[in-house]
């Protein structure tokens, strides 16, 4: 039995078809694995633009609020000066120490009980320009609290730096250097304290005259200030590594530098922050060129 074979015009044909289809094939290809790439990066970007802002809002949600500056070395200012331009990259604040304020759970009682309780009680004899009586107050859980988050650098019960502090609420912190932040020496707004007891919180700065001190109901116990820096990557001008900076403390005289540091993102390619009244707005910007492709998410918050 005769079999016919493939002609050389057929097989020609045959082979065109098939490189026509392998090119649309290869094209298909492509734009599914580009469209992947982009989809994973920009996915990816999303998370960890939203976890990384996450971080910065739960941390600015315990601020003292006015204790607000935007610096750059050598320099800084109140988050509400109109002179502040994009030099400024640094944002600065002091936060009040929520962990021990919370303090720990009592299963006798079947609720928390604070470690302080914000309240001076103006009434007491041993209210005065010295300390200040805090009913309500266990200083001994917030001076274990305080120990364990500050590594050990901080012990309420020491009357010697570094140490922790308490800012009265009720006026108006005008003066931003009276935080400490200046590095002269002046924070009157912050007060240098030890624990006596257990609701006794003595003042310890002996370079604060009593006649200076204003007394007021409300109170903040802090431990830390926080400073949130943008350093530029070296031979590129928008990618910047994140780092948050704690655990130091400005009315003891320490600038950011001398406290822990933690990288919260890396290809940052911008940082902005105003604050409004005493709404804070914060954007972050985060890119990834690393698949070839230079994506890039930008996401806003506002903390009151």
């Amino acid at each position: 039995m005769k079999r016919k074979a493939f002609t050389l015009v057929e097989l020609v044909l045959v082979i065109v078809i098939m490189g026509v289809v392998a090119v649309i094939g290869t094209d298909v290809i492509t734009k599914i694995y580009a469209s992947y790439v982009r989809s994973y990066s920009i996915n990816r970007l999303d998370t960890e633009t939203s976890n990384v802002l996450n971080q910065i809002v739960k941390r600015l949600r315990y601020r003292i609020k006015d204790s607000l500056i935007a610096s750059k070395p050598g320099s800084y200012k109140s988050l509400d000066d109109p002179t502040i331009d994009n030099t400024y990259k640094i944002l600065q604040w002091i936060g009040y120490d929520n962990e021990s304020f919370r303090g720990e759970y009592n299963s006798t009682k079947n609720y928390s009980l604070p470690g302080w309780s914000a309240l001076a009680d103006l009434d007491s004899a041993q209210t005065n320009k010295t300390q200040i009586k805090t009913p309500g107050s266990r200083l001994s859980v917030a001076e274990g609290i305080i120990y364990a988050l500050s590594y050990g650098d901080v012990n309420l019960s020491s009357s010697s730096s570094p140490s922790a502090a308490i800012i009265f609420k009720g006026f108006d912190h005008m003066d931003k250097t009276q935080f400490g932040w200046s590095g002269s020496g002046d924070h009157n707004y912050t007060l240098n304290v030890q624990r006596v007891g257990e609701d006794i919180l003595k003042f310890t700065d002996s370079t604060q005259a009593a006649a200076s001190k204003e007394i007021y109901e409300r109170y903040a116990l802090s431990w830390s200030a926080y400073a949130i820096v943008p350093v530029l990557t070296p031979g590129t001008t928008d990618d910047m590594n994140l780092t948050l900076y704690y655990d130091f403390r400005p009315w003891d005289g320490e600038t950011y530098t001398q406290g822990k540091s933690s990288v919260l993102a890396e290809h940052v390619s911008a940082f902005r922050f105003k604050q409004v009244g005493q709404t804070l707005r914060v954007k972050l910007c985060i890119h990834d060129d690393s698949t070839g492709y230079d994506y890039a998410i930008c996401k806003e918050r506002a903390i009151f």
